[in-house]
């Protein structure tokens, strides 16, 4: 009786100590982190609670213990993953072009950068599209989605990009239907005729899908001016990429914003940075940002070309706009809030409760920098953005200083 009932009162505390112990509600926690988050206006720190790959809870105080795991944020920025709408990631088709050996695999490059989705733009049109998705879309586990490319072929280069019979707008816009899931609009690049052929086609397939369009104007001819293109043209929500690239007319000979660019914004004009290897100039972008004719998103133009140059990821192109006086927050939500909208893709770039939890975080270092340009001028700086760690749907992708993982001696003392 005495061992029986020694055996009852150790079930009975067993039972209560379990008891005791509080439930976990969240897998992870992220503490003490700086939230920035444009959609729900918040600036502040906070802690970010995630369960089954949403966000599950943003708080002032979030009770550790109810956390299978917490990371210490402390110091850092936390902001929704990052939303990169201009890549060029149509690779391993073996062609020497965008279409091709030019374009970089997206998980190579993505979740090292702080981003979670990206956008190929135009790399491919409507005749090698469905190639792209089963070769690359489909494969990665970044978020991809696309701007179909008004040209059948895609970016091919050369001979290719100025194929006005292989401009189909019914094709085009055919295979966006097909591919809703994924398309978000449709592209022209590199066009270098004195002709409207490459625009009006593209916006044919934008109007009957209901979709935006990204223009690369290619090159400026008196014969299509470019205020006609913002003024009469392009659509409310359309986007025009490489808002400062050297080819355009963006500054007057006395060094001012041309005013029918600020016209455009007002008429809802989009304008990305669309860095590239050779679409951002300090000549335009510093005078620019100083007289308000500032980037709507902020984007890379990624590609074998730009990565090793100035543009590098898309963290460098926020630390730009950081040091050109773009406060953090308005960085940020060009980066993440902006740019998901603009593709009408509202589910993603922000961290609102029951959204999924694809998560950046960032810590910003003071010190002396320099950031190039793509003419390889330089522009010294003061603080930089890097990338610490990157969560998709809740689930840690890159974590540059292990806060994620537990002390190699634990690991030693547990026998593994």
């Amino acid at each position: 009786m005495k061992t029986s009932a020694l055996s009852f009162c150790l079930l009975a505390l067993a039972m209560a100590s379990v008891q005791a112990q509080p439930t976990k509600r969240y897998d992870l926690v992220i503490k003490n982190g700086h939230v920035i988050d444009a959609k729900n206006n918040i600036n502040e720190v906070r802690d970010v609670a995630i369960a089954a790959g949403k966000i599950a809870s943003v708080e002032k105080n979030i009770d550790p213990t109810l956390a299978t795991k917490i990371v210490d944020a402390r110091g850092l920025y936390v902001t929704p993953g990052l939303v990169d709408i201009h890549v060029h990631v149509y690779a391993g088709t073996g062609q020497k072009a965008l279409t091709g050996d030019q374009s970089v695999y997206p998980d190579g490059f993505s979740f090292r950068a702080c981003t979670t989705t990206m956008v190929d733009a135009g790399t491919s049109g409507a005749r090698n599209f469905e190639d792209f998705r089963q070769r690359v879309i489909d494969r990665a586990k970044t978020r991809v989605f696309a701007f179909i490319n008004i040209v059948g072929l895609g970016m091919g280069g050369g001979k290719i990009e100025q194929d006005t019979s292989d401009m189909d707008s019914k094709a085009a816009a055919e295979m966006a239907r097909k591919h809703l899931d994924v398309v978000v609009g449709f592209k022209t690049a590199h066009y270098a005729a004195g002709d409207w052929t490459a625009i009006d086609r593209l916006l044919e397939a934008g109007k009957v899908t209901n979709l935006p369009v990204m223009i690369d104007f290619g090159i400026i001819k008196p014969e299509r001016p470019h205020d006609e293109l913002y003024l009469k043209k392009l659509r409310p929500g359309d986007i025009y990429t490489h808002m400062y690239r050297k080819f355009d007319p963006t500054i007057d000979d006395n060094g001012k914003v041309r005013p029918y660019l600020f016209e455009a914004k007002k008429r809802g004009v989009i304008f990305d940075v669309g860095h590239g290897a050779g679409s951002l100039v300090w000549r335009y972008a510093v005078p620019a940002m100083k007289q308000g004719f500032s980037p709507d998103s902020i984007s890379t133009d990624l590609h074998t070309g730009s990565m090793n140059s100035g543009m590098k990821d898309i963290v460098n192109v926020m630390s730009k706009f950081l040091n050109l006086g773009m406060p953090l927050q308005e960085v940020i939500q060009k980066s993440t809030w902006n740019p998901a909208k603009e593709i009408h893709r509202e589910k993603f770039g922000h961290l609102s409760v029951g959204a999924v939890a694809d998560v950046a975080v960032f810590r910003l270092e003071r010190g002396e920098f320099g950031f190039v340009d793509s003419d390889g001028f330089t522009m010294k700086g003061s603080q930089r953005l890097q990338c610490e760690m990157t969560l998709l749907d809740g689930k840690v992708m890159f974590d540059q200083n292990g806060r994620n993982s537990q002390p190699w001696e634990k690991a030693r003392q547990q026998g593994k």
